[in-house]
């Protein structure tokens, strides 16, 4: 009856976890003059993102405390998400400069966007 009982909890936990991880298609926003442009549309599969726009290369995402997506056209510009940003249809995301000249890049933030999930 034990073990019943804990696969029943395991099976329930399993369940009712939600992804750690952006899946899906989103309208990618960049803020301008306090208006959002929308630039491009981009989809989110596990590890890896794409544009619309088939000039833009493929890009990674990495996960941690904070979600960045590297590999863009401009290859210093990087992307940064709070964890907890990722459960919402509204993302919002700051960019930041590799190339700045703070001891870390991550520490200033030279743009910022949202992306919005289409549903």
């Amino acid at each position: 009856m034990k073990h019943l009982s804990l696969i029943i909890i395991l099976l329930s936990i399993n369940s009712n976890q939600k992804t750690d991880k952006l899946i899906g298609r989103y309208n990618y926003l960049i803020e301008d003059s306090n208006t959002y442009l929308l630039k491009d549309k981009i989809t989110f599969k596990d590890s890896v993102f794409v544009f619309d726009n088939k000039y833009m290369p493929k890009g990674k995402i990495s996960y941690g405390n904070t979600i960045l997506l590297e590999n863009f056209i401009n290859t210093d510009l990087i992307i940064s998400i709070p964890k907890d940003q990722i459960a919402k249809d509204t993302i919002l995301f700051y960019m930041h400069d590799k190339q700045s000249s703070a001891a870390n890049y991550l520490d200033v933030v030279t743009g910022k966007g949202k992306l919005i999930r289409i549903k």
